[in-house]
């Protein structure tokens, strides 16, 4: 690599300030692990695996209950999608464009001064977060509609043999990484907010990327949320 390529202005803090921004948002599952808590959804995997056993054990003819569950996640999907691919397209033209932005907004007296370079690498930067989350959206509808299959496969599963039990455990877990990618991809629109804030200046960005991270790790762990769903699972474990 030719170093001479690189923005004048792109020293080592502008570039600690974007690394800093992709290895948060990268370690943040490993992190919750290494702490023993896990994910939400990891602990909600518990929950899903039950709603499948009673599913099929208790022979429930109308399945409504489940129709609109699956409904909503599957709408909400499609909107995050569906808006992720709209801000996504947005980005990619201010791309192709780049030069009018920088200069309109180099006009804008708080703006701090960098080079074009620069700022079509941070533009880069934010268009990536974007496209990831794109695709953790577009990965978890194709599984969600793997988990409808496998659900309707549910209804005609005898009750009383072993391969009903791996049926009901793969379909909650297909369900389980449905849900896994769209958080996936809301999460990316937190480290996006930071990426944001790389024009504001580098330092600036680490410490929104560093709040960010830890606002996560409060609403996983600490969270009057995260607490309830902790009791609930472990209520859930001890009765079963």
């Amino acid at each position: 690599m030719n170093f001479s390529d690189l923005p004048k202005d792109f020293d080592f803090l502008h570039l600690a300030a974007v690394a800093t921004v992709f290895i948060v948002w990268w370690l943040y599952t490993p992190v919750l692990n290494l702490l023993g808590r896990g994910t939400l959804n990891a602990q909600l995997h518990a929950v899903r695996l039950k709603w499948m056993m009673m599913s099929v054990y208790s022979r429930r003819e109308h399945r409504t209950f489940d129709a609109i569950i699956l409904s909503q996640i599957s709408s909400a999907m499609s909107y995050f999608g569906s808006a992720t691919l709209i801000v996504m397209v947005g980005f990619v033209g201010t791309l192709a464009s780049i030069n009018r932005v920088h200069a309109s907004l180099s006009e804008i007296a708080f703006f701090p001064p960098i080079s074009l370079e620069l700022f079509t690498v941070y533009f880069g930067a934010i268009t990536a977060i974007i496209a990831r989350c794109f695709f953790s959206f577009t990965y978890g509808l194709r599984k969600l509609a793997y988990t409808m299959a496998m659900v309707g496969g549910l209804d005609e599963a005898p009750a009383d043999k072993p391969q009903t039990a791996v049926m009901v455990a793969q379909t909650a877990t297909v369900l389980t990484e449905a849900v896994k990618s769209m958080n996936s991809g809301i999460r990316g629109y937190y480290f996006a907010v930071a990426g944001v804030m790389l024009f504001a200046g580098p330092l600036i960005s680490i410490c929104t990327t560093l709040a960010m991270g830890l606002l996560l790790y409060y609403r996983q762990g600490f969270s009057k949320e995260a607490l309830a769903i902790d009791r609930y699972v472990q209520a859930l474990r001890e009765e079963g």
